[in-house]
């Protein structure tokens, strides 16, 4: 039962990213659509979209239909790839698969710890969220500053906090698995999870690693 949920989570999740990738570098190539999303209001209202998107899910999922819950997790894929785009446009291709394939080992590996530890993660979760928000306010403090070694150790401590995050969610949908929860439900709100684990882990390894276009 827990490697049948995992293995759906984890086929969720690369699809999700499938799409985002496959969706940014789409957009990338089609200068009209990099106009109109990011030379007026669009981006700003597809940041919402995403937040909304993120915030029914995990709020609603047990509640929806398993189609219901994949069509919300592909479509928040799809709308996360339209600003991801914004990456194919600033970075090197090349620099873009290094960060992907560094960033896939060591979710990987932190995966592999969540899964196998016989260490209780719940309790760091309390504290991973901590550390995020402070991360958080020292961004917004930063985009005053504007000092970049600054920005760096932030996005270092950013990939730390979701490296432990990504050990933390795989360790609940493990756990969770065992509960009477729909598996496939189960299945959309962990790949969720790992997704922008991932995701974020990648975006800042990229600011901190990648190189640029210019």
């Amino acid at each position: 039962m827990k490697n049948q949920i995992m293995s759906k989570t984890f086929l969720w999740m690369f699809l999700g990213l499938f799409i985002t990738f496959l969706t940014g570098y789409g957009v990338s190539h089609n200068e009209v659509m990099i106009m109109n999303i990011f030379q007026n209001s669009t981006y700003i209202i597809l940041s919402i979209v995403e937040l909304i998107l993120v915030i029914v899910l995990s709020a609603r999922v047990r509640k929806m239909s398993k189609n219901t819950a994949r069509i919300f997790f592909i479509l928040y894929s799809f709308v996360s790839g339209l600003t991801f785009s914004s990456i194919f446009i600033f970075y090197q291709m090349t620099s873009i698969l290094f960060i992907f394939l560094i960033a896939s080992i060591i979710f990987l590996i932190f995966g592999c710890i969540g899964y196998f530890t016989n260490i209780d993660l719940t309790k760091f979760g309390t504290y991973l969220m901590m550390a995020l928000l402070a991360v958080f306010i020292c961004c917004i403090i930063n985009l005053f500053l504007s000092n970049q070694n600054f920005n760096l150790v932030l996005s270092i401590i950013c990939v730390l906090i979701f490296l432990g995050f990504t050990a933390y969610d795989v360790q609940k949908i493990k756990r969770l698995s065992t509960e009477n929860i729909d598996e496939d439900n189960l299945a959309i709100i962990g790949a969720l999870n790992l997704y922008l684990d991932y995701i974020n882990i990648f975006l800042q390894l990229l600011n901190v690693l990648g190189n640029s276009k210019d």
